[in-house]
């Protein structure tokens, strides 16, 4: 199986550049000093060979829109070659194209055509990140978590994150702030169930948390949200705290510990998972939405699963 009709990706334009994402992965490979993918530089690799990047920024993968790749590849083919840097025993790692890997398989097929260059660990993730932001394949939570670990990991400012996805840096300061929500809120904005304009609403409340979890129940939309966490000023406003974190004062901000806490058990049951601690006191909420999910909690309370 050969390449067919353009390779998909760009080539160089003239004049002055910004570093990195922005101008997409063919301006990425050009600082690294690997040429642009042609005709010449793609060739055939066994899907079996070829390993997923697990510092890959996107977790989640439409279903339905696979199996209408898949659909296209068995007709046509992989337009568009993957991108892969060499491993240890012969084997590949993708730096873009996982979800193409992915519809390949479906499609039965044996080999991929793919481009292959020597990449650095954050070359790799940088080249990974600008594949999705540009196709706007990640979803807040992911796209946040991927520039968390270029600041965390990596060394970027928030103006050399701005300048390498090509957004703006109120864009990627208000996607680092979703770093501080509980796990229920990301797990709602992971499922659409939230926007980023409830998020946002989120970041300023008490109790981003319990608020994700009524928002969610009540359907709320961005003005009702506001309107309820004004209401709750409001409250707080008229009634003097007793203490931090107590009765009718503001909650602590969350610990690190916890929120880590609520993703591993959101992700264990499936389900939002909300836990509340204040001083000698806590609570673990977690949002079911079909009975079969219920019974789910109690079994594996019970130890029976």
């Amino acid at each position: 199986m050969g390449v067919r009709g353009e390779t998909g990706v760009a080539k160089d334009v003239k004049g002055a550049k910004p570093r990195g994402l922005g101008r997409g992965l063919a301006a990425l490979m050009d600082e690294m000093g690997a040429p642009a993918a042609d005709a010449q530089g793609v060739r055939e690799v066994a899907i079996d060979l070829i390993d997923r990047n697990k510092g890959q920024p996107r977790h989640h993968f439409d279903e339905t829109a696979l199996e209408e790749l898949a659909t296209s590849i068995r007709a046509q083919g992989v337009l568009q070659p993957l991108l892969l840097r060499p491993r240890e025993g012969g084997r590949f790692e993708i730096v873009a194209g996982e979800r193409r890997w992915r519809a390949a398989q479906m499609a039965g097929l044996h080999a991929v055509p793919a481009v292959v260059r020597e990449m650095s660990d954050a070359q790799l993730f940088e080249a990974a990140l600008i594949e999705n932001v540009q196709r706007k394949d990640l979803n807040p939570i992911e796209e946040s978590d991927a520039y968390c670990k270029l600041k965390e990991a990596f060394g970027h400012t928030q103006e050399q994150i701005a300048q390498l996805t090509g957004k703006s840096r109120s864009h990627i300061a208000n996607l680092l702030r979703l770093q501080d929500l509980p796990g229920a809120a990301r797990t709602f904005l992971i499922t659409g169930e939230l926007t980023m304009g409830h998020a946002k609403l989120l970041l300023s409340s008490a109790e981003p948390g319990l608020l994700a979890i009524e928002a969610v129940q009540k359907q709320m939309t961005v003005r009702e949200l506001e309107k309820r966490i004004q209401f709750e000023r409001e409250r707080f406003v008229a009634k003097k705290p007793r203490r931090e974190g107590v009765g009718g004062g503001r909650v602590r901000p969350q610990d690190p510990n916890t929120a880590a806490l609520e993703r591993e058990l959101a992700e264990a049951l499936g389900m939002a998972v909300m836990i509340r601690d204040g001083d000698g006191w806590g609570e673990v909420t977690v949002r079911y939405q079909t009975l079969d999910q219920m019974d789910l909690v109690i079994e594996r309370l019970q130890g029976r699963r």
